[in-house]
């Protein structure tokens, strides 16, 4: 399959962690890229690289998409949450399902057949929403006839993440962070190595019909990530490992907080640990960046490499 070397890229989801990264980087491989958002807020637009255009409008909707598909030649899909309202699964149904749903159709309206799906580990798994909106998402995805790509992401570190970031935040004042299902294991996955894989993918006519497992060469429990993120600021802070009961309460509380820490879904999901022995980077040229001597790198203690 021969590639143009030029192509119109629309980006959904463009203004995320990963998607700024991403934007900026189908720009460097000379692709004209259009950002779609419902409504970004001015702080992250201003953080969108110059070249890019950006257009608001609501990203459910099956006219609006496909009016903004018109001379597109592939999809990135990026859009994401990890918390609902409430906690009966229609959040992520309604963000991961019915959005879904109305792109595809705009892209047969419109004849763009090219689509690349942002999805994650344990898509399906678990009893946790989250999951199984994942899940149910990819079964659209594969039924739907397209050129598609799935990428299975761990979860994603790298400069200002909600991984390590986040728990910097918890552990300012808290000398000990008590934590439910503190031996979860991940495999975080460095940022600039998804966004290469999405790159890559692009660029790869072979990539079309796989999914792809992103993940780096590191397991940790969510416990060993709390201590890490400590031991980067020089802190000494201690985890207490709250037995199953314990994490559900905990969880329950946490989803009413400022900022909700975990929420009862949260929770679920945790009961899966997010690794994968089926690591999809090497496939696609890229070496796994190793995330554990780049933790003060992500805290911005140090400045970033490359």
């Amino acid at each position: 399959m021969n590639v143009p070397a030029r192509r119109h890229i629309v980006v959904l989801g463009g203004t995320g962690f990963v998607g700024r990264r991403l934007v900026e980087q189908l720009l460097h491989d000379g692709h004209r890229t259009t950002v779609l958002s419902r409504g970004a807020d001015p702080a992250k637009r201003a953080q969108l690289p110059r070249g890019s255009s950006l257009i608001e409008g609501d990203v459910h909707d099956r006219g609006f998409l496909s009016a903004v598909l018109d001379d597109a030649d592939a999809v990135v899909n990026l859009i994401g949450i990890l918390n609902e309202r409430g906690d009966d699964g229609r959040g992520f149904e309604q963000v991961y399902v019915s959005q879904l749903e109305s792109l595809i159709a705009a892209m047969r309206d419109m004849g763009v057949r090219r689509l690349l799906q942002m999805s994650a580990l344990g898509a399906g798994s678990g009893e946790s929403h989250y999951l199984q909106a994942r899940g149910r998402a990819e079964a659209l995805v594969r039924g739907s006839q397209l050129d598609w790509t799935l990428f299975r992401p761990s979860v994603i570190a790298g400069p200002g993440d909600g991984l390590f970031c986040r728990f910097d935040q918890l552990l300012r004042y808290a000398p000990l962070l008590p934590i439910g299902r503190a031996d979860a294991r991940f495999q975080p996955v460095w940022v600039d190595d998804v966004v290469a894989a999405y790159s890559r993918a692009l660029a790869d006519g072979g990539s079309i019909g796989q999914s792809y497992d992103l993940v780096g060469p590191d397991v940790l429990s969510l416990a060993e990530i709390v201590r890490l993120t400590a031991r980067a600021r020089g802190r000494l802070r201690g985890v207490i490992a709250l037995p199953p009961r314990l994490g559900r309460l905990q969880a329950g509380i946490g989803e009413h907080l400022p900022g909700k820490p975990i929420s009862r879904d949260n929770w679920r999901s945790l009961q899966t640990d997010s690794v994968s022995a089926y690591n999809g980077l090497p496939k696609l040229g890229i070496a796994p960046t190793p995330v554990v001597p780049r933790v003060r790198e992500i805290l911005g203690l140090e400045p970033a490499r490359g």
